[in-house]
């Protein structure tokens, strides 16, 4: 691979961009990539939005995903998606969680979640939704909702399936919950 994958995870503190971000990294890296990730939590702690840069391929000088540049972004919040598309490259996809966190302003009604999001969204690139944290709720843990968006992320990068990712995904997670992660992984990339 001589080009450099731009990828983009968007979502909201708490929700496990990070630890889904750090996965990935790992997994490129044994396989042998040069990989770059830039992480910002701003306000994550108290539920604003987090955003990691993930760029990988022969020879990665920096790891900014400019604007227009993301060959694939990952909203684990459907609103996050709507803020990031301009990151997205022509032709580029987007893996949305269908899921729906209020902000501050819409929770004190000085706003409202805007409808149609994914309907917006399709306007404009290729849209890969799913409802990540109920698939992740009926195998055990609706948290495990980063690692179900992480395994559909590494279906539609293709190309990195000689990766060992439940060996990642155990070197990770807590022990206990690696066998709930393993399977969300595969949930994801099955979808």
């Amino acid at each position: 691979m001589s080009e450099v994958k731009n990828i983009l995870l968007v979502g909201v503190g708490g929700q496990g961009t990070i630890l889904a971000s750090k996965i990935l990294t790992s997994g490129l890296m044994k396989a042998g990539y040069d990989v770059k990730m830039s992480e910002v939590h701003g306000m994550s702690q108290r539920g604003g939005s987090v955003s990691t840069q993930v760029r990988y391929g022969d020879k990665v000088y920096s790891p900014i995903v400019g604007r227009g540049s993301a060959d694939v972004i990952v909203a684990f919040e459907k609103m996050e998606a709507l803020r990031w598309l301009d990151h997205l490259k022509i032709g580029g996809k987007m893996v949305v969680n269908d899921f729906q966190i209020n902000p501050l302003s819409v929770n004190l009604g000085q706003a409202e979640y805007p409808e149609g999001v994914l309907e917006e969204l399709g306007k404009f690139c290729e849209v890969q939704a799913f409802k990540a944290a109920e698939i992740a709720k009926e195998l055990g843990n609706p948290k495990a909702m980063n690692v179900v968006l992480l395994g559909a992320l590494v279906k539609s990068i293709g190309g990195l399936d000689d990766i060992d990712w439940d060996a990642e995904v155990e070197a990770n997670v807590k022990p206990k919950f690696a066998e709930l992660n393993k399977k969300a992984f595969h949930a994801g990339y099955e979808l």
